[in-house]
Order: structure tokens, then sequence, then C-alpha cells
């Protein structure tokens, strides 16, 4: 026993040997009480009355206490010293009554899975620790922080005006979050995503309720680009509600095949001839309007379901550009295909089954897929790559990619987003990042390509700016495979090969 605490087992072993001892020495003193003529019955009553007194004074002093350290223990998080979610509701339960305003905020790290897979889990402890400090000292008094579990911490404050004292508290924590966190010798820039509920105290809303309207909050804010502060409102369950409808529609929409492949040509920036296509999901429903992919693809995403879609698109994709010799063929790979460790196998499988030439393939992925979890993509990519399998960054211009960024990941195409384009044709600024950007990808020796292209004017840009290939509307819209066929078979033609593309094709 150490500062009067006993362990968890010496509660269980102390009341066996009080006992065992008060009924031996009770025993010892029946068996004698012949001999030991000046002991009376009613002598022998007392005492052991006094000695299970005892003993009950014992047990009592000793067990509750440790039951109520033990209790204690249960409200605290191990890691960091903050109360824990068991906390957190016995505070609002116990403080948010009599109409008094209660305000919970979910704080969510925004990149703590890379810190932890990156640096190794010694490291992601220092950050969890080093985040619980910073939230103690942001709340100071006015409000009290909690670890819920990994990444999530909360803080909940009581009392007249909790919700705007809350959320002015929840900025400084994305402000302060945004900045790095020094770790030992490394600076960490990990980033904070904050939903908030508050209770009038009036509304009957319970802790459990205050904090699921959070969650849902802060989804919102990672969806809305991370880092910034939410506050819940209804319209949020009533989309979540759709987006589970959906979510049940899409299901059903594989089983049913209403999933179609359109695919829109790239050309050569000096012959203008189809070097390649990219392959564009399409879903016709068989009830209701069509919707377009930046619609439910993100909601395949956050349910699973985009990599059963995704395998889907690539299978079909390759399928229909094996009779199109010599034409390079791009698919869009999403962030959670990229996160599954068995996506590259199963791109393997693919390619044997449907025995399309992997160097005539290419993968086109968003900065947000590396972003999200660079160690696992970069070493999906490594795999991918070892089948012959090109990679594309697509969308380049929208984000934040660096040199080194380029460089680590060592793609074989870059492809400028049509707002980049857009922008260069009227915007100095622009058009000199689109300029470094091709320089750029040609010192690393990486092809260029400049979608989006609808003019022109903006067709002669991008050709004299140095891009190999261009996609757009000017050349061509995307269509079905067929129209694929037939427009490569009249351009195969001799008596066309100076005549004009035909740039009609279907939407």
């Amino acid at each position: 026993m150490k500062s009067g605490k006993i362990s968890a087992a010496a509660m269980v072993l102390l009341p066996l040997v009080v006992l065992s001892a008060l009924f031996g020495i009770i025993a010892l003193i029946v068996s004698q009480s012949e001999r030991l003529t000046f002991v009376s019955p009613s002598s022998l009553l007392i005492a052991g009355f006094l000695i299970y007194g005892a003993t009950i004074f014992l047990l009592s002093r000793f067990g509750f206490a440790q039951v109520r350290e033990l209790e204690s223990a249960s409200m605290i998080d191990t890691l960091t010293g903050l109360p824990n979610r068991r906390a957190l509701h016995a505070d609002i339960e116990r403080d948010g009554t009599d109409g008094a305003e209660v305000a919970v905020a979910l704080v969510d790290l925004d990149r703590f899975k890379q810190v932890n897979d990156h640096y190794g889990h010694h490291v992601g402890d220092q950050l969890i620790q080093q985040a619980a400090e910073i939230l103690t000292e942001l709340c100071g008094e006015e409000a009290q922080p909690y670890r819920l579990g990994g990444d999530e911490f909360a803080i909940c404050m009581i009392g007249p005006l909790a919700g705007t004292i809350l959320e002015g508290i929840s900025r400084n924590v994305v402000d302060r979050l945004s900045r790095p966190v020094a770790l030992g010798d490394r600076r960490v820039v990990v980033g904070a995503s904050i939903g908030l509920s508050r209770s009038t105290g009036s509304d009957g809303l319970e802790s459990s309720e205050l904090l699921r309207r959070s969650d849902v909050a802060m989804d919102a804010s990672k969806r809305g680009g991370k880092m910034r502060c939410t506050w819940f409102s209804e319209d949020f369950d009533r989309n979540r509600e759709a987006q589970r409808e959906l979510d049940g529609e899409l299901r059903k929409a594989l089983v049913k095949e209403e999933f179609v492949l359109h695919y829109q040509p790239l050309v050569h920036a000096d012959t203008q001839k189809i070097v390649a296509v990219e392959s564009l999901i399409r879903w016709n429903r068989s009830q209701g309007d069509p919707i377009g992919p930046h619609i439910f693809i993100p909601i395949a995403e956050e349910s699973g379901l985009i990599n059963e879609i995704g395998l889907w698109v690539l299978r079909t994709a390759c399928r229909d550009a094996l009779r199109w010799s010599d034409i390079k063929l791009s698919v869009n790979i999403s962030a959670a295909q990229l996160r599954n460790p068995e996506f590259p196998i199963q791109l393997g499988q693919i390619l044997e089954e449907s025995g399309f030439p992997a160097e005539r393939l290419e993968l086109e992925i968003t900065e947000t897929c590396l972003v999200l979890d660079p160690v696992v993509a970069e070493r999906s990519l490594d795999v991918i790559r070892g089948f012959g399998v090109n990679i594309s960054l697509d969308d380049f211009g929208t984000g934040y990619a660096s040199i080194g960024f380029l460089r680590q990941f060592r793609f074989e195409k870059l492809k400028l987003d049509r707002s980049l384009v857009v922008q260069a044709e009227d915007d100095d600024g622009s058009r000199a990042m689109m300029l470094s950007s091709i320089t750029v990808a040609r010192a690393l020796d990486m092809g260029v390509t400049a979608e989006g292209v609808e003019t022109e004017a903006q067709a002669a840009m991008v050709r004299t700016a140095g891009c190999d290939q261009i996609q757009g509307w000017l050349y061509y819209k995307a269509m079905p495979a067929h129209e694929v066929d037939e427009l490569l078979e009249s351009s195969a033609q001799p008596q066309i090969e100076n005549e004009p593309l035909n740039r009609k094709g279907v939407a």
C-alpha cells in the first residue's frame, strides 16, 4: 500500500483475509472455552461482535475509499489527464439544469492519422498531449476541455452566453492548431475542425444529443474544407437523411446496372489527333432525373461504396478501351480507393483478366488523395507503377501542391485545372502561375495536359505555353463508347485526315 491506496486485487483479498482471521479467532476461542474458564459465553459473544464491528469498519473505510478512487479514475483520460466522455455526460447532467444554457464543441484533429502513420504512435501520443495542453490553456477558467478518445476532444461551457463564449474559444483553437505544434525537435501542422451545438436548458436536449449534433456539425466543417467552426443546423440532419436515401439508391443502381461510362477524348496539342480518352461515369436512374458524379461520388466515398463502383469503372473502361489501339485510357481514382490497401491487388487482377496493356492505363488522382494519407498513398502508387501504369495529378492549380510534393510522388503527367486555364486568359498572375507550373513539370520530366479548353484563344495560349495535350469542349465532349468507335474509325480515313475534327459529340 502506498499513500493510502490499495490495488484492485487487495480489495478482493483484504475482506477474505480479515474474515478468515475473524473466524479463526472465534474458532480458537470456542475450542479453548472449556479450558479457559475465565472466558464466559457472554464475553465470547461480546468479543465476536467487537471483532465483527472492527472488520466492518475496516472494510468500509478502505473499500469505499477505493471505490471512490476507481470511480474518479474512470472519469479521467489516462493519456492527457483531461476528463473523459463519461465525465462530460455527468457534468452536463449535474450542472445543465434550471434553464442554464449548455454549449458543446467537438474538436477533431485534421491530420492526426498522417502524423501517427509517419512518425509512429509515440509521437502521436505526444501530439494528443500537446493538443490537450493547448485546449486547457485556451479554455482557461471559462470552459472545460475533455478528451473523448482517439484524436477527438470536446469543450463544454454551461451558463449565460455559453454559446457565444464557446464559439470564441473554438475559433482560437482553430487558429492555434493551424500553426506548427512543437513535438520535441519536430514541428507538425495538424489543424482542427470543430462542430458546435447548444441547448437553451428548456428544450429538453440531453448530453448525448448535444454531442451527436456537435459531431454532425464537425463533419460539415470537414466537408467544408477543414480548419473551421460550424454550428449545428437542422438542415444537416435533413441532408444526412437525403444522403442515406441516395446511398440506398446507389446500392440498387449497381445491381440494376444503371451506371454507364462516357469517354472524353484528349488531343495532341500540335497535331490535334486523339491520343487518349478519359472515362467519366454517368448515373441514368430508372426512376428520377440523372444525378451528376459531383453529387453521388462523395456519398459513395463516405459509405465505402466507392470501392465497388470504382472497380466497376476500371473493369468496364479497360474492356471498352481494349479495342482502341494506341489510345491511352485515363481513369479517375478517389482518395478512398487509394487508401484501400487491397486496391493495387484488385487493379492487377483487372488488368490480367481484361488483357488491357498496363502501359496504356493512366490513373488520375487529386492532391486530396495524397494529402489525406501520404504514407499509404505512396506505398500504393509504388505497387501500381510496378505494373507499368502511369499516374497523373488531376486538377492542378486548385490546391497547394509544391515542387517537393511533385517530386515526392513522381507523376508522369500534370493536368492543369480548367479554372487556371480560364483565369490565365485574362489575368497576368494566373498566366504566370500556369507558365511556371508547366516549366516545373518539364523539369521533372512530366507531360502536361490543359483541361476545360473551350475557345481557340485558350487552345493557342496553352499550346504556346508548352502543353502536350488538350482536353475540352472545343474539340470533343464526353460520348458513349460506340461513338468513340465511330470517331476513331472515321479519323483513320485518309480523305478526312486534314479536315477539322468533329466537335459535336454527346454531352
